[in-house]
Order: C-alpha cells, then sequence, then structure tokens
C-alpha cells in the first residue's frame, strides 16, 4: 500500500471514527439500495445487504449461508458461516486461508476479533471480513465481495454499510 493511499485511508477512518454514528449515516445516504437483513440462523450470523442490488444464487462455497449475484452480474457477494473447529484466530484464519501474496493486499486489518482483507487484480476488487466468536459455539462469521475496480468510488459506501453490519 503506497503512502500517499495509507495516508488518505487513515484520514478517512480518523474522519468516519468521528462521526457519532456512522452506521445510521450510512443508511440515511443509502435508502434506495432496500437494504435487507440476511440471518444465518445456526451461528446467529447477521449482515445487511442492498437488495436492489443483489439476488440469491445458491449455497456459498464454504461454511452455510448464502451467495448472491448482482443483478447486472458484474459482482459476487456470500455470506457464511462456519464452526472454528481450529480455534483459530483472525491472525492465524488469514495465515492459513490466505490465497494470494500478502504484499498484493491493498487493505489489511486484523484485529483481535476480526479481520478485513482487500485486493485488486484482473480489473476486480475482492474484499473479505470475517468476524471471531468466542465462548460456546465459537464460529467464524464471514463475508466474500468481489466487484469491478472501475466502480471503486461507487461501491465504497455500500462495502463499508455491509462492512460494519456483519453480527456477531
Amino acid at each position: 500500500m503506497s503512502f500517499p493511499f495509507r495516508c488518505l485511508l487513515g484520514a478517512a477512518l480518523l474522519q468516519f471514527a468521528m462521526l457519532p454514528n456512522a452506521t445510521a449515516q450510512i443508511r440515511r445516504q443509502m435508502p434506495f439500495l432496500d437494504w435487507r437483513t440476511f440471518t444465518v440462523p445456526e451461528y446467529g450470523t447477521e449482515i445487511e445487504y442492498p437488495a436492489a442490488v443483489f439476488v440469491p444464487e445458491g449455497a456459498p462455497e464454504k461454511g452455510v449461508g448464502e451467495r448472491f449475484k448482482s443483478t447486472d452480474g458484474r459482482a459476487l457477494f456470500s455470506v457464511y458461516s462456519r464452526e472454528n473447529v481450529a480455534g483459530d484466530t483472525p491472525a492465524s484464519y488469514v495465515r492459513k486461508n490466505l490465497r494470494v501474496d500478502r504484499n498484493t493486499l491493498e487493505y489489511r486489518r486484523i484485529a483481535p476479533s476480526f479481520f478485513a482483507i482487500s485486493t485488486e487484480r484482473e480489473g476486480l476488487i475482492y474484499y473479505s471480513r470475517c468476524n471471531f466468536s468466542s465462548g460456546a459455539g465459537a464460529a467464524i462469521h464471514c463475508f466474500d465481495l468481489i466487484y469491478p475496480q472501475e466502480q471503486k468510488r461507487s461501491w465504497d459506501a455500500v462495502v463499508t454499510r455491509i462492512s460494519l453490519s456483519l453480527r456477531p
């Protein structure tokens, strides 16, 4: 990640953190997208997604959940949950499962209870976030989003809202 990009990202995140209720503000900015909540009841996973953009496509490649496709066919969105049988932390999970060179990641945030990563390649942006629950029934709650790089600006607020809505 280049220094100017890190500076801009840092400034944007600082500005975003200063908002009293960032999620509420994002909701007000995009009501026309018909936001709905998708739930994986087996694991207590909840996530908001723009139903005006995505339609169900079938089972996800991993875990229990749903795969969605954009109405224009250019974006894919998967929500899935699964047991954390290996007892992974966000850091160990990324280490074991990252399919690209770490140096190609445009964005990487690994915290004690979640990770979020993003990379750009072949004209597409790949964004992934997983939240880790603890205690009895510990699980990993994830979503993956793939969309055209040329539409990055249009997708930024959508990606942010989806990411902030992922529970637990």
